[in-house]
């Protein structure tokens, strides 16, 4: 065996059994993940991976700049409609390759538009931000640290970003002051609003907002990034119905996809909106990407498919599965954070206080030992991410393997188990994992099985494949 060949057979067999511990064994609680479909997955690897679709478009019409591309051509078209069937936008902009690159191009377009006012001609950044506290909840990529970065003034007075806060409620951290909200708009003329957390327990106030927002002159742009959510749009929040200019998400959390990202709008053609979409295209391309990963494009449209067909049961139990598990979690003596009269949650996130049994990474280490992967997480009374006090759970995916209501109550049991009274439960856990490996709300295996085998012989040929396994039947065991 030659040394390449040792480290390729070692590599593999890693792989191979960090799949089938995470994939088989464990309960996956991590918000932000989820396993696409086998036919999604396979998509990925057909001939568009690595191949190049660059198009913009020029006097009018779309120009593509390379040949060979007419299969994906169509793909970005009909990727693109679906998309817009499931939001009910008129738009999309499906080129971003993640959620925060999907930020990142809006600000991008933000910053021109702004300058086009600009009477001199000279060149500004955004004047002020308003967004979600990154140690409240909000997420990464709309913060100055993140996406943002570059993107936004100085403020003179502090020497920090020009960045201001959405104001929280004294009785729950985890909701904006949509009152107080109101008034600080008004008073301090923020060019862009950016909703969306990454802890994320209750819809965010954007008609109170659009109303705000329309007694300036200009009115700020309104963001929602919906990364965490994008799955469950129409179910928990409608954003684009409600009065946001743009939606933004990545496309694997909760949403059926690869790991790409999607910008969608209602804005309108002609004047500043149309103007604004037209620098929302051109920042995608040629501004952030060449190679929008053509491979994981085909799995968009395919997870897309899947999302329309099964959005409403899917969504559904997502809802009811959160709020029974943070119920059961709550009735089993551990710490459920939000509102106890709204479920304790209105998304697919459960968040669990676990100071009084050890820190957050403490916990979400103890709860992985025993095969339930989860991340720590700040509270919003913590001083930074690395002291958290918390822990945050997610049902997307287990609810697409199969888990209902009383499984989480199961889980539930076996989650208090681990933090109140630090047992082992980590045979329990892939027991409960065992009973749950066939995805739901996709073709079911008989009828994906000849398909994954259609896409498997257009890699290697079906005459190379079928005689490899012939011979490998052949060999000793």
């Amino acid at each position: 065996m030659s040394p390449l060949h040792e480290k390729i057979q070692d590599l593999i067999s890693r792989a191979a059994e960090n799949t089938s511990w995470r994939r088989r064994e464990c309960v996956n609680l991590i918000p932000s993940e989820s396993t696409p479909s086998l036919l999604v997955k396979l998509a990925e690897i057909c001939d568009p991976s690595g191949r190049y679709a660059e198009h913009r478009t020029m006097k009018g019409r779309e120009v593509y700049f390379y040949q060979g591309i007419e299969f994906i051509r169509a793909v970005e078209e009909e990727a693109r409609a679906e998309i817009c069937s499931y939001f009910g936008a008129e738009r999309a902009e499906i080129r971003p390759i993640s959620g925060q690159m999907a930020n990142e191009i809006v600000f991008k377009a933000v910053v021109k538009l702004v300058n086009r006012r600009s009477p001199d001609g000279a060149f500004r950044r955004l004047r002020l931000v308003m967004n979600n506290d990154l140690k409240k909840g909000g997420h990464l990529s709309s913060q100055p640290m993140g996406a943002l970065f570059n993107f936004v003034d100085q403020d003179a007075s502090t020497g920090r970003e020009a960045v201001l806060n959405f104001p929280i409620l004294e009785d729950n951290p985890y909701r904006t002051d949509a009152a107080r909200m109101t008034e600080l708009i008004l008073e301090k003329k923020p060019e862009l609003i950016v909703f969306g957390k990454s802890m994320f327990l209750h819809p965010e106030p954007v008609a109170e907002a659009r109303k705000a927002a329309a007694a300036l002159d200009p009115p700020p742009v309104i963001l929602y990034d919906m990364a965490h959510v994008l799955g469950l749009y129409g179910a928990f929040q409608s954003p684009l119905q409600e009065g946001a200019d743009i939606v933004t998400g990545s496309t694997h959390k909760t949403f059926f996809g690869p790991q790409r990202g999607v910008i969608v709008s209602n804005l309108e053609a002609g004047g500043e909106s149309g103007r604004l979409w037209i620098e929302i295209k051109g920042r995608a391309f040629p501004g952030s990407t060449s190679n929008h990963h053509l491979g994981t494009l085909l799995a968009l449209l395919l997870a897309s498919y899947e999302m329309n067909a099964f959005k409403e049961p899917y969504q559904t139990q997502v809802l009811a599965n959160a709020r029974a598990f943070a119920k059961a979690l709550h009735a089993a003596g551990l710490r459920v954070e939000g509102d106890p009269a709204d479920g304790f949650t209105r998304t697919h996130q459960v968040i669990v206080r676990v100071i009084e049994w050890g820190s957050g990474e403490e916990i979400a280490q103890r709860l992985e030992d025993s095969n339930i992967i989860c991340n720590y997480q700040a509270l919003p009374d913590d001083e930074s991410f690395l002291q958290s006090s918390g822990i945050r759970l997610g049902v997307q995916e287990m609810t697409r393997f199969g888990m209902r209501e009383p499984d989480f109550e199961t889980l539930a049991a076996l989650m208090a188990d681990v933090v109140l009274r630090g047992k082992d439960v980590k045979a329990e856990a892939a027991r409960l994992r065992g009973r749950f490996l066939a995805m739901r709300y996709c073709l079911p295996p008989d009828e994906a099985a000849p398909l994954a085998a259609r896409l498997l012989a257009s890699v290697v040929s079906e005459k190379d494949l079928m005689g490899y396994l012939i011979r490998r039947l052949e060999e000793p065991a």
